[in-house]
């Protein structure tokens, strides 16, 4: 059995769906099944338990997951004894939305490339609220992440930006558009319920949304729930309802003359945006030369 069975054995214990981790690991669901029956045929016993409904550890699968975490921190400490004392060569994993890939992280990645010849970055990108459970589960290094309300003390963040939260809605003319403009939104007495909201389905900003909707006592019209804020830029350009989204993506994503703001009279706090990584994977060179480097490259939000 080797390190990578191990880390889609560890990504299907986390998520208890053998679909989600194939959408986190890229790879099929097949194969991900036949990862897991594998390791259960080499082990000779069966680790997860799993119907049309569910899927479950089995006694056995939760101490084959305490031992697979060991093995995967092993190997981490073992690659970090190797590279010691020698010139860094070698590779670092980091997930990120296409987005952060060419606002934020182009002038760190041409730093790392100068300062790092033989380390190579290994980029997958995706819905930035995959990210957390993404290092939790030992498929990526290092992720771009939102700011998360609380941070598992497992995970270490720094952050490199800050943007402002904006409510989005058509700037074509549309019913929805002509809701927005029939009243003032900037008041506390503005009906919101009558629009429909188009929100992230979950992560950071939808943990931010829902607390204003409790903030404001509001019981909103969800009319989408999506991955990603690309998406919700895009859907509200055309006119099917309002949504939030940070200013830098907005203005990233090419559909920033298709949207206009809502003022609001209680505006969503703003996102910081940085780096994630694992505590222990923080201890590999190669992933501390690149926070280092990032640490250093941007001019960093407070």
């Amino acid at each position: 059995m080797d390190i990578r069975s191990l880390q889609v054995f560890l990504s299907v214990a986390d998520t208890l769906n053998f679909s989600r981790s194939s959408e986190q690991l890229h790879l099929s669901v097949s194969a991900v099944s036949r990862s897991v029956q594998r390791l259960e045929e080499a082990v000779g016993r069966t680790l997860l338990e799993r119907d049309k409904r569910s899927v479950r550890l089995t006694p056995a699968g939760r101490d084959f997951r305490n031992y697979a975490r060991r093995a995967v921190d092993d190997w981490l400490q073992i690659r970090r004894q190797l590279a010691g004392g020698a010139q860094l060569a070698g590779e670092v994993s980091l997930y990120c939305s296409v987005t952060a890939t060419y606002s934020i992280l182009a002038p760190v990645l041409e730093a790392f490339r100068a300062s790092q010849p033989g380390v190579e970055i290994q980029l997958h990108t995706g819905d930035p609220a995959d990210g957390i459970d993404k290092l939790l589960s030992g498929q990526h290094d290092v992720a771009v992440t939102g700011r998360p309300p609380t941070l598992n003390p497992r995970l270490s963040y720094l952050q490199l930006q800050e943007s402002p939260m904006l409510f989005c809605m058509p700037a074509a003319d549309c019913a929805v558009r002509r809701l927005v403009l029939e009243g003032d939104s900037s008041s506390p007495d503005f009906d919101w319920e009558r629009l429909p909201f188009i929100v992230p389905e979950r992560g950071a900003t939808r943990d931010m949304l829902d607390d204003w909707f409790a903030a404001t006592g509001l019981h909103p019209r969800i009319y989408a729930q999506v991955a990603g804020h690309e998406a919700i830029v895009a859907m509200v350009g055309l006119g099917l309802g309002i949504g939030i989204a940070p200013e830098l993506v907005v203005r990233a994503s090419g559909l920033g003359e298709r949207v206009s703001p809502v003022p609001v009279w209680q505006p969503l706090p703003a996102l910081g945006i940085g780096l994630c990584a694992p505590r222990k994977t923080l201890a590999d060179p190669l992933v501390r030369a690149f926070w280092d480097v990032a640490a250093n490259t941007l001019p960093r939000a407070v």
